[in-house]
């Protein structure tokens, strides 16, 4: 009889995938398996196969084998089957996944599956018995405008789902803190099980609305209202920064609409870079006056008549172009 190596017992080709190896197996496994009337031998057989092939180090090395004419384990009990490095422990995981559809009767008294003790691949340990690390904690923290600016400190207590257990720790924002930030304390989650480490608590910073202000990372943005008149000839304004100081800003004649000023170094501190800060971004709108006084209309009628220039010509220009 012709010898057959792993991948012919599972039925597979050389390439599979690890999801196609799986699918085989979980197959030949529900067909084979001793409580639903299968042949323990061939059970054990494509169980083999599987455990070597779905560990993608051994696969390698079987690969390697194969390439060299050598087919390790191909007769199952023979000079090259059983006893080599090849019967390998199956993740209890995969395990309870492809024995899913079994129900109730799949595993019968003491663990056993018609007989075939899994334990001996398992290791006399099941998924209950490893370390698993505890899941991670959520909470968030509104913060001012300013504290986000400056940085601050908060203490907080949170509970721990588990146990009930109340914990407390004191958070420290950092200066130019951000909106959706995050805040990483290892070990401060949930337990873990099984001797296995905590989770870490997680905190997210919501920074406060400010009237004028508003934060794109490091910088800082405002918009500055000036009228029709400033921006035509020209003006000269105070204006506050995000510290509670004022600069100037010098508005040249024949400032448009959208214009943005920019200020260095008169934002937030850079909290990737540390040491820097932000720009200041002054944006100008123009505000066109609701109701004029009679001298102002007659000011304003005056100067329309004496302009001459064609404010639409571009316009018409590209309209004509479409």
């Amino acid at each position: 009889m012709a010898t057959k190596n792993f991948y012919d017992v599972l039925g597979v080709k050389r390439d599979a995938s690890a999801d196609e190896i799986k699918k085989a197996f979980r197959k030949l496994a529900q067909k084979h398996h001793p409580d639903a009337g299968g042949d323990e031998e061939k059970f054990k057989e494509i169980s083999e196969a599987y455990e070597t092939l779905s560990d993608p180090e051994k696969r390698k090395e079987y690969d390697q084998i194969l390439m060299f004419g050598g087919i390790p384990g191909a007769d199952f009990g023979g000079n090259g089957g059983r006893g080599r490095a090849y019967t390998t422990t199956v993740n209890a995981g995969d395990w309870a996944d492809i024995f899913s559809g079994f129900g109730d009767g799949a595993q019968g008294e003491g663990g056993g599956f018609g007989g075939f003790d899994f334990s001996s691949i398992f290791g006399g340990q099941g998924r209950a018995a490893r370390p698993a690390k505890g899941g991670d904690l959520t909470l968030s923290i509104e913060v001012s405008f300013t504290e986000a600016l400056e940085g601050v400190q908060r203490k907080i207590t949170y509970r721990i789902p588990s146990t009930g257990d109340e914990q407390s720790l004191t958070v420290k924002i950092p200066a130019g803190a951000v909106e959706g930030g995050k805040l990483r304390y290892k070990k401060r989650g949930e337990y873990g099980a099984n001797g296995g480490e905590r989770g870490d608590l997680v905190i997210t910073t919501h920074v406060a609305d400010h009237p004028i202000f508003s934060r794109e990372g490091a910088d800082v943005r405002m918009d500055l209202p000036i009228s029709i008149y400033e921006a035509a000839l020209g003006t000269t304004v105070e204006i506050p920064t995000p510290r509670g100081q004022t600069v100037r800003l010098r508005v040249p004649a024949g400032t448009q609409e959208g214009k943005t000023f920019r200020f260095k170094e008169l934002g937030a501190p850079n909290v990737k870079k540390k040491g820097q800060n932000g720009a200041l971004l002054v944006t100008v709108r123009l505000q066109v006056p609701k109701e004029l006084s009679k001298e102002e209309r007659e000011a304003l009628e005056k100067a329309q008549a004496a302009d001459a220039t064609a404010w639409r010509e571009d316009f018409w220009a590209k309209a004509r172009q479409a």
